[in-house]
């Protein structure tokens, strides 16, 4: 394992990119990876290009939750509210680009609603800011999120999945409450450098997909609130297009850059 952090996972890609494609070296992706190609203008790598896909491991739902003060019930109560009082809601990401601001900016955009945007460092700070009621609203990823719900920390209104999910199978979807293909949270998959034997590609996605199969490691998964996904390498190369193509459109949008 060799952690190459900084420059919102640019470090770590270049690095991966230029490394030899003989099978031992693998790199994990993730939607970071797919905004990063709209966010910088001076990529030094192409994720489409320079690498291979072996298999989508996991998906990482988001949840949309408000504080318990804030008097809304449902996902229809938070819109009327925020049309109400435009702008007097805030909600909470990990900073520009990344899978909760833009699940909040998608959710603004097809619900037309005016809510601020208050970045922190990290999902750490971010999670306490909504369970402390320094701001209102926040897309949060499920496996952060899902104990403070449990506790009754954070009321939660939707999840960001096309499907409800098991661990909240009484909460609806973003997309049922009628902003049909509204989806949205983060997801992590492995790539390999491009022209690695396919041979090879296939031994890894197969050796992840009886991982993912483990009983242990499927409860494991399902309890941090994840969901396994552990497609084709040819499926996981047209999600990642697909996924550019649609973040794309949304960064550029709103007008976002990071250099």
């Amino acid at each position: 394992m060799d952690n190459r952090t900084g420059a919102a996972g640019n470090i770590g890609a270049e690095i991966a990119a230029r490394s030899p494609p003989d099978g031992y070296t693998v790199f994990q992706a993730s939607m970071t990876h797919a905004t990063n190609a709209s966010l910088y203008s001076n990529l030094t790598y192409d994720l489409v290009r320079d690498f291979a896909a072996v298999t989508r491991i996991a998906s990482s739902p988001s949840i949309v939750v408000v504080h318990p003060s804030l008097p809304v019930k449902s996902l229809a109560d938070l819109v009327k509210l925020a049309r109400a009082k435009p702008g007097a809601l805030d909600y909470a990401s990990t900073g520009a680009g990344t899978a909760t601001f833009l699940a909040a900016e998608m959710f603004k955009g097809m619900a037309g609603v005016n809510l601020q945007h208050v970045p922190y460092r990290g999902g750490g700070e971010a999670i306490t800011a909504a369970m402390t009621g320094e701001v209102q609203v926040y897309f949060a990823p499920l496996a952060t999120a899902l104990p403070l719900v449990q506790q009754g920390r954070l009321r939660p209104l939707a999840v960001t999945t096309p499907m409800r999910l098991s661990a909240l199978a009484d909460y609806p979807t973003v997309a049922e409450l009628g902003y049909p293909g509204y989806e949205a949270g983060n997801w992590y998959g492995m790539l390999v450098p491009a022209r690695t034997p396919k041979d090879a590609i296939a031994t890894l996605r197969n050796g992840a997909v009886a991982a993912l199969n483990i009983p242990a490691v499927s409860k494991r998964m399902t309890d941090l609130g994840y969901v396994s996904v552990g497609d084709q390498p040819g499926e996981f190369a047209g999600f990642i297009k697909s996924e550019i193509e649609k973040l794309g459109r949304i960064i550029r949008d709103l007008g976002v850059k990071a250099n």
